[in-house]
């Protein structure tokens, strides 16, 4: 027999045996139920941020988190979003730190804080500003991982977020020489950020790319203006930059939402008024003019003034909040607009039809009331969490100090005593600045609860005519 023929009889044989042991199927009765679809083995990725009153956040990370920018963004959108629901923040941001950094201050600056989610902004220093190599990046998976593996053991879900740019023009631009490195180091950062993306979506968790808006929005802007960069430092973004990256994290995590929309529309014969995110009250209209009076439920998402360039490169406020009014069925001309009194805005009849957008609109009471959320949290994150997590850098400074000295040196029962009592003396003020950072939350808590405004649409003046030459 030749080898073909045996193959064959050999794949006939193995191929009678499995149909004489494979029953076939036998249909369900009517009316029975359907047998339930096997469980997957993977667990769906988590894509939106569910955070309920009493919950915390805490944002873990290196310098860039130290920062206190893109992590205070994020609480103002929480903050004017979500004004009836009391979430906790903490930034667990440190500058230089690794992964490994992380995971040696866990206990007391994550696991203390018993957090639902937390936000994971590491990779910048792990890479070790070097071109790749294989154990500094077997280092960073092996960290990397049981951070994800703590934060799963504390029953909190884990948001991975790729490290941010690198942006190597920027010494060019301030008159330093480039080093070989800073020619392929944003590139390791994004080798980096798609393993890290696999890790997210082998253990079924939310993932925020920061890495892409960043180039993205970057290499865009210098099609017209060569100079641009949101880096000044190549690493550290600057507050347009961290205006980006909270839009990034919005983007992937947090679903899309209109802030509130108000719609006078004419419905048999008279005007009606109906509204999303509010109530419409004391509603009197006609086509020559309409008022009435609003409740918001929420306010738009403003931020500080030295974070303007980034909340308008990604459109934000129109993505973010859409704070909207129209107004149909007004007679043909030009309305004088009024919150509280004061004049908004004169728009023509067809511009109030098709609808006027005023989460950008800093005459508007909503508006300042959003502002003033923003600049007490800007104090907060200033006055607070700043010099806290300076507490923290510090605190790395000296444990990092007493390793090197090493447990059989002479000194080291000294240095222990010295590195103790001002441990003592750091609990103490950690302890201070996060009661000062609570009572900043409770007086935002208290700035952050929506009013209600008296809105009219009044027929403007005739504008006065230009004198005759």
């Amino acid at each position: 027999m030749n080898r073909i023929l045996a193959s064959s009889l050999a794949t006939l044989i193995a191929t009678s045996v499995v149909l004489a042991e494979t029953k076939p199927a036998v249909p369900p009765a009517p009316g029975a139920p359907a047998a339930p679809a096997a469980p997957s083995k993977f667990k769906p990725l988590v894509d939106s941020l569910d955070l309920k009153d009493g919950d915390t956040l805490v944002f873990l990370g290196d310098s860039i988190t130290h920062q206190c920018l893109y992590t205070q963004y994020i609480e103002d959108f929480f903050y004017t979003r979500y004004p009836k629901v009391h979430i906790h923040f903490h930034n667990s941001g440190v500058g230089g730190d690794r992964a490994k950094d992380a995971l040696i201050r866990f206990d007391e600056d994550v696991a203390a804080y018993k957090p639902k989610y937390v936000t994971i902004l590491l990779g910048m220093n792990d890479g070790a500003y070097k071109d790749f190599d294989k154990a500094i990046f077997d280092t960073y998976q092996q960290d990397m991982g049981t951070l994800l593996d703590k934060i799963a053991g504390l029953g909190a879900t884990a948001i991975p977020m790729t490290p941010t740019m690198f942006d190597a023009r920027t010494k060019r631009m301030i008159g330093k020489t480039l080093e070989p490195r800073d020619t392929y180091y944003n590139g390791v950062l994004s080798l980096y950020g798609t393993w890290l993306r696999e890790q997210a979506e082998t253990r079924g968790l939310g993932f925020v790319d920061m890495w892409s808006p960043l180039n993205d929005l970057t290499m865009t802007t210098r099609k017209k203006t060569p100079e641009f960069t949101m880096i000044p430092d190549g690493v550290h973004p600057a507050a347009p930059g961290q205006a980006v990256m909270a839009v990034a994290m919005l983007e992937d995590i947090v679903p899309r939402s209109q802030c509130t929309q108000i719609m006078i529309d004419e419905k048999a014969g008279k005007l009606v008024p109906t509204a999303n995110g509010g109530k419409v009250n004391d509603f009197n209209g006609t086509d020559s003019g309409v008022s009435f009076s609003f409740a918001a439920d929420k306010l738009p998402w403003v931020l500080p003034p030295d974070a303007a360039d980034g909340y308008k490169l990604t459109h934000a406020g129109h993505h973010y909040s859409n704070e909207k009014v129209s107004v149909r069925g007004l007679k043909p001309g030009r309305y004088e607009f009024k919150i509280d009194g004061q004049l908004i805005g004169i728009f023509t009849a067809g511009q109030l039809g098709f609808g006027v957008e005023l989460e950008e609109n800093q005459k508007t009471p909503e508006y300042q009331q959003a502002l003033k959320v923003a600049l007490l949290n800007k104090q907060r994150n200033d006055e607070a969490y700043h010099p806290l997590r300076d507490q923290y850098r510090d605190l790395k400074g000296k444990r990092n100090a007493l390793a090197k000295i090493g447990e059989s040196d002479p000194q080291y029962a000294a240095k222990k005593g010295e590195f103790d009592e001002w441990y003592k003396g750091q609990k103490a003020k950690v302890a201070e600045l996060l009661a000062k950072a609570q009572d900043f939350e409770g007086q935002i808590y208290q700035a952050n609860q929506p009013a209600t405004h008296k809105y009219e649409f009044t027929p403007a003046p005739e504008a006065p005519a230009q004198a005759k030459k």
